[in-house]
């Protein structure tokens, strides 16, 4: 990823924990080259499933506060009428 934004940077933090459980359960020691493909595709699920999830909770903030602006804005011209 170049240049990522800090929702993206926010995202990848929220990667770690997830990443970091699913390592140590099929056990730190072991090198990734060993890792069977199941257990790949795992970890690749497990990394983008809690990137997506932060973004997308990221994202529907967002759209709660466009939201309520959009909704005081809104209060506001129908009390100058």
């Amino acid at each position: 990823m170049i240049d990522p934004s800090e929702m993206e940077t926010t995202a990848m933090g929220a990667c770690l924990q997830p990443l970091g459980e699913f390592v140590s359960g099929i056990g730190m020691d072991r090198p990734l080259a060993s890792y069977s493909r199941m257990e790949v595709l795992t970890l690749i699920d497990v990394v983008v499933t809690a990137y997506q999830g932060q973004m997308t909770a990221e994202h529907e903030l967002m759209a709660a506060r466009d939201r309520a602006f959009l909704q005081e804005r809104l209060s506001l011209q129908k009390g100058r009428v």
